[in-house]
């Protein structure tokens, strides 16, 4: 097949797919407008998240056998038009699980321990210790939304810090590990002291953390976000953190962002709220970008395209 990559991955997606036979072409930086024209000329395309593939570019495309993604999410793909033409849809959210599941992990560690306020503190010749008095994770409980790679990936993590453990996930009927438990959302705002969201962007999750959805807890909770940006409504849950209804957050995503995840834009206010409150805590959408995630996702591809085209010639 001959296959472009439409956007960066690690060499070893290109080289595992050239090593079977198949022709891949690298075209770099080209306008979206040009994306057309150039994929009549492919069997397959790879991609991060630089571009739509919706049905309007879809049905322009009736040659097309597979779309990769290199990433857990496929948001930017309509994958129901997509496989109704026959276009094959794969991703890989099990190589960066671990790596988002970590990144959250340090993330709450921080959060109770508030290590970045006071780094920043020691840095600048203060020293103080009962302002950042932290709290232990033990005897907490975590409720994690969305019980799929990640969200599993991150229950094993807390695993050896005492902590009681819920999960919520209407697509997950069963868990085979018995120090997590699925329950609904009335027992996660009844219980829940950390809330952990670890769901795709679909029509059901976007703006699910919004104001009613804060105001179900019974007791004020920190709220991790390592999954999309616009799972969370950022001024609802400002007002949340200034009501005492949450009382930190740690976002690696942001409502804001591009398509792309290279930048983001919001307005000057709410800006300068995110960047002066020490109760949040931000990382630019790295959470599943390690050096390890990078390479993993690629090989799981090479092994997705190679095992579904081979079993299709069988």
């Amino acid at each position: 097949m001959k296959i472009l990559f439409a956007d960066t991955a690690h060499p070893a997606l290109k080289q595992g797919l050239e090593n079977a036979g198949h022709l891949c072409d690298e075209l770099g930086q080209f306008k979206e407008e040009k994306l057309v024209s150039i994929l009549t000329a492919y069997d397959g395309v790879v991609i991060r998240s630089r571009f739509k593939f919706d049905s309007k570019l879809l049905g322009q495309l009736p040659q097309l056998k597979f779309i990769a993604r290199v990433g857990a999410g496929m948001e930017n793909i309509d994958v129901a038009f997509a496989e109704s033409m026959g276009i094959v849809c794969l991703h890989a959210p099990e190589g960066n699980r671990n790596a988002v599941a970590e990144h959250a992990m340090g993330m709450l560690l921080a959060m109770l321990n508030h290590l970045c306020r006071a780094n920043s503190e020691v840095k600048e010749g203060k020293w103080i210790r009962e302002g950042n008095r932290g709290e232990e994770l033990e005897g907490k409980t975590v409720a994690i939304i969305g019980f799929g790679n990640t969200g599993s990936s991150f229950a094993k993590k807390l695993k050896g810090f005492d902590v009681k453990i819920l999960a919520f996930d209407p697509y997950v009927l069963t868990v085979n590990d018995h120090d997590v438990r699925l329950c609904d959302m009335e027992e996660i705002f009844d219980h829940s002291d950390i809330v952990s969201l670890h769901i795709p962007l679909t029509e059901e999750t976007n703006a699910l953390v919004n104001a009613a959805w804060l105001g179900k807890f019974r007791k004020p909770i920190r709220l991790i976000n390592t999954s999309r940006g616009k799972c969370l409504v950022t001024k609802d849950l400002m007002q949340a953190i200034e009501s005492g209804r949450v009382i930190s957050a740690a976002l690696d995503v942001l409502e804001f962002e591009s398509l792309s995840f290279e930048h983001f834009q919001l307005e000057a206010d709410l800006l300068q709220k995110l960047r002066s409150d020490d109760r949040i805590l931000l990382s630019p959408h790295i959470a599943g970008w390690t050096k390890e995630s990078n390479l993993k996702m690629a090989q799981i591809l090479v092994d997705k395209i190679l095992k579904h085209f081979a079993e299709e010639r069988n």
